[in-house]
């Protein structure tokens, strides 16, 4: 019998600094590797969008932040056939409160830099993507 497949619920937190950058990771030894990606990761089953958000950053990149809002829904469909993944990836906008992010994850991550809007890396994550076109654009979600 086959199993059945469901997709999973990620999050991704865009975090802006003062100079209007936003904060990306550079991915290693998971799906998207080689991607530009916000911090974030799975919802756990009992956690809220936000205690997610606030767990995510802090594990991944040592920072508190805080004053969240909901700015992007997407499909995250890119990795089916590559990595048999299929996530519905939740944008949040957090505000930054200061602070240098760390590496605290390097085993899944290479480096921590902040990018103007104006100036994103091409090689960006699916759901990091969608989630910065929303945020640009001011919509919550866009079908296809």
């Amino acid at each position: 019998m086959t199993k059945q497949k469901y997709p999973r619920v990620g999050v991704g937190v865009m975090i802006l600094n003062k100079e209007n950058e936003v904060l990306l990771g550079l991915r290693k030894g998971s799906h998207g590797e080689g991607e530009w990606s916000f911090p974030g990761g799975h919802v756990e089953f009992g956690e809220t969008l936000i205690n997610t958000a606030i767990r995510e950053v802090k594990e991944e990149t040592g920072l508190d932040i805080e004053e969240f809002s909901l700015i992007s829904v997407c499909d995250e469909m890119r990795y089916i056939e590559s990595d048999d993944k299929h996530y519905v990836n939740i944008g949040i906008l957090g505000k930054y409160q200061g602070g240098e992010p760390k590496n605290m994850e390097p085993e899944k991550l290479e480096e921590w830099r902040w990018f103007k809007l104006d100036n994103l890396p091409k090689n960006i994550f699916e759901a990091t993507g969608k989630t910065l076109q929303n945020y640009l654009s001011k919509r919550i979600y866009k079908h296809g």
